[in-house]
């Protein structure tokens, strides 16, 4: 997986943006202002992605290329490595997972204006 190819995919999802909130280099893609992806662009080499904490801790156990978010809460983030012992398309369902899970906790009216874009 490429920068390009991850970027796409999580610009593809309904209610997504993307900016450098914390500096010039962190991209990082929000479903309804709400953070569920990141990563370095000048060293793609590792995405940060919200996770179920306790899905978290069996990946981290199963594969080398997941840890605990690096810069973020260890209990609901994990950082996955990209082209390492993850295939692209399980990286794919992370952040399906990570976007799920964020759009489970908007609020209903965020939920409701969420609906009313995928549409």
């Amino acid at each position: 997986m490429n920068i390009e190819e991850y970027r796409d995919f999580c610009l593809s999802k309904p209610g997504v943006t993307e900016g450098f909130p914390f500096d010039n280099k962190t991209l990082v893609f929000k479903v309804m202002e709400k953070m569920f992806a990141l990563t370095d662009v000048d060293n793609f080499i590792s995405i940060n992605l919200k996770c179920n904490p306790e899905k978290a801790i069996e990946l981290r156990e199963e594969y080398d290329g997941i840890y605990p978010g690096h810069h973020m809460s260890k209990k609901h983030w994990n950082t996955v490595k990209v082209n390492e012992d993850v295939s692209d398309d399980f990286i794919y369902k992370l952040i399906n997972h990570s976007y799920e899970l964020v759009v489970s906790k908007l609020t209903k009216k965020l939920k409701e204006e969420l609906y009313l874009l995928r549409k």
